[in-house]
C-alpha cells in the first residue's frame, strides 16, 4: 500500500470510529480499520487492566481461530506473560522515548508468549502498537498476518504507530461522549438515573406496549422527613438520605429485570418497569418501603404504583402514568401508608389522577395540579 492509500487507510479508520454508536463498536470499527490498512489477517484490541494486572482482549477482528470470539467475555493475559508491555512502555519512556510499535514473528522475537501464539494459530508475523491516552498506556493494537504472508517489517511498525494514535484519538473522543451522555442522564448525587432519561424510557416503553402489549409500571417515591433531617442536623445528612434511599431503591430495582431506578429532583424518586407483571412490581415496592423505614435517617417513604398490567384504563402518554403514580403516592403520604398505593386497585386513585388531567387539560410539562405537600 501506497503513501496515498495509507493516507485514505488512516482517514477512513477515524472516520468509521467517529461514526460508531456504541463503544463496542468502536473498538470493533478501530480493529477492522487497522486490519485493513495493515493488510493483516487479524486484529484485536486490548486494554490494559492495572486493578488486575491483565491485559484484556475487548475485540477480535478478522480470520478468527478456535477458541477466539469477536467480543471475548473474559479473554485477558497476566501482564508477566508479556514482559515487554512494562519494560518497552515504561522503561524507554523514562529515557525520553515515545511509544513505538514493534514486530514478532512466530520464529521468536521479543521475550514473551506471542511467538508461541502465532504458531498455535498458523499466524506468521505480528505488530503490536501501544494505545496511549493521557500519557499512559491504555493498552495495545495487535495486527496479525497468517503464516505464508509477507512478513511486517519496520516499515508496517512505524505505521501501526500512526493507527494506534488515530485509535486512541477515536477512544479518547468516545470516552468523552460517553461521559457526557452519562452527565446528561444521571443525577450527579445519588448516580441514578434522572428526570431526562425518565422520559425517555419511559416513551420507549410505552410505545413496547403499544406494540406488542409489555407491562409498563411507574413506582414514585417520595421520602419522609428529608426537610426535617436538613432542618434539624444540615444538608450533608439530608443529601445522605437521598444517597442511602437512591441505594435501597438501585437494590430493590435490581428485582425486576431491566428496570430503570432514577432521582426526579428534591426528595422524589422512580422506578421504570417494562415486562414484569404488575403483581411483581408491587411485591418489590413492599419489599423498598420495608427497607426505607429500616434506615437510620427519615421517616421511610410514601411510595405509588401505576401499572398497565393493572385496570387503569388506556395510556397514551407517560403524563397519564405519571398523574396515576403521583395520585397513588399522595393519597400514601397522606395515611403514612407502610406500603404502597396501586393505583388500578383503589377506583379513588383513579378518580383523583383523572380529575387533576381534565383540570390541568393535560398541559405539556404539567405533571401534577391536585398535589400539596402534607
Amino acid at each position: 500500500m501506497g503513501v496515498d492509500g495509507r493516507l485514505r487507510a488512516v482517514v477512513g479508520l477515524a472516520q468509521a470510529m467517529a461514526a460508531a454508536c456504541a463503544p463496542r463498536d468502536s473498538v470493533r470499527a478501530a480493529a477492522r480499520g487497522a486490519r485493513l490498512a495493515m493488510d493483516g489477517s487479524f486484529a484485536a484490541i486490548s486494554a490494559w487492566e492495572r486493578e488486575r494486572g491483565r491485559l484484556r482482549v475487548l475485540v477480535n477482528e478478522g480470520g478468527l481461530r478456535g477458541g477466539e470470539e469477536e467480543f471475548p467475555e473474559d479473554e485477558s493475559y497476566p501482564v508477566h506473560d508479556f514482559p515487554e508491555i512494562t519494560e518497552f512502555l515504561h522503561e524507554r519512556w523514562v529515557g525520553g522515548g515515545g511509544p513505538h510499535a514493534w514486530v514478532e514473528g512466530a520464529g521468536g522475537g521479543r521475550p514473551g508468549r506471542r511467538g508461541e501464539a502465532l504458531r498455535r494459530r498458523g499466524r506468521g508475523t505480528c505488530v503490536v502498537a501501544p494505545i496511549v491516552l493521557s500519557g499512559r498506556a491504555w493498552g495495545e493494537l495487535y495486527v496479525a498476518r497468517d503464516a505464508g504472508l509477507p512478513d511486517f517489517d519496520a516499515d508496517d511498525a512505524e505505521f501501526a504507530t500512526v493507527l494506534a494514535a488515530v485509535v486512541a484519538a477515536g477512544l479518547a473522543q468516545n470516552e468523552r461522549l460517553e461521559e457526557a451522555r452519562r452527565l446528561a442522564f444521571t443525577d450527579p448525587l445519588t448516580g441514578l438515573a434522572n428526570r431526562r432519561a425518565v422520559d425517555m424510557r419511559l416513551d420507549e416503553a410505552l410505545e413496547e406496549h403499544r406494540r406488542a402489549a409489555a407491562v409498563v409500571s411507574l413506582v414514585v417515591c417520595d421520602l419522609n422527613g428529608l426537610k426535617k433531617v436538613n432542618d434539624t442536623l444540615g444538608h450533608a445528612m439530608g443529601d445522605r438520605l437521598l444517597e442511602r434511599f437512591g441505594s435501597v431503591l438501585s437494590l430493590c430495582g435490581a428485582m425486576l429485570p431491566g428496570a430503570l431506578v432514577a432521582r426526579l429532583g428534591g426528595d422524589e424518586f422512580c422506578l421504570v418497569s417494562v415486562g414484569p407483571p404488575a403483581d411483581e412490581v408491587v411485591r418489590v415496592t413492599e419489599e423498598l418501603c420495608l427497607r426505607a423505614a429500616e434506615l437510620e435517617l427519615g421517616e421511610g417513604v410514601a411510595c405509588g404504583v401505576a401499572s398497565t398490567g393493572d385496570p387503569i384504563g388506556p395510556v397514551k402518554s407517560s403524563r397519564r402514568l405519571f398523574r396515576l403514580a403521583d395520585a397513588a403516592q399522595y393519597k400514601a403520604k397522606a395515611a403514612r401508608s407502610p406500603k404502597p398505593v396501586v393505583a388500578g386497585r383503589d377506583t379513588a386513585v383513579v378518580r383523583l389522577a383523572d380529575a387533576a388531567a381534565a383540570a390541568a387539560q393535560e398541559v405539556p410539562g404539567e405533571r401534577r395540579r391536585f398535589r400539596g405537600r402534607p
